[in-house]
């Protein structure tokens, strides 16, 4: 079964300029490891301080593997420090999904 990884996160709305740049920096390392990146969505209109990522797998398992080579990967651990100095992100929820109808 596909699994989508969905992921809230809630912003400095001051800092939305470096979460642009770590979300940007994710975009070749997520599928060199492994996931299936549907996109990272920022504001734009209304709430300024919650933003989305979507990342998809075929499996709980792949998931599994995928973080492993995540946290060994060394411009991903670049980028999580990144984010941990420069304190752009104040919290993260991941939600599991699974897909029940196909895109339109």
């Amino acid at each position: 079964m596909t699994v989508t990884v969905f992921i809230r996160y809630v912003l400095d709305p001051f800092k939305l300029a470096s979460f642009e740049r770590y979300a940007r920096n994710w975009l070749e390392i997520i599928p060199r490891c492994g996931g299936g990146l549907q996109g990272y969505f920022m504001p734009h209109e209304g709430t300024n301080n919650i933003a989305w990522a979507l990342i998809t797998f075929d499996s709980l398992a792949a998931y599994e593997a995928y973080r492993a080579r995540l946290k060994s990967d060394s411009e991903g651990a670049a980028n999580f420090e990144f984010a941990q100095r420069e304190r752009f992100i104040l919290s993260e929820e991941r939600t599991f999904l699974r897909q029940v109808t196909p895109a339109s």
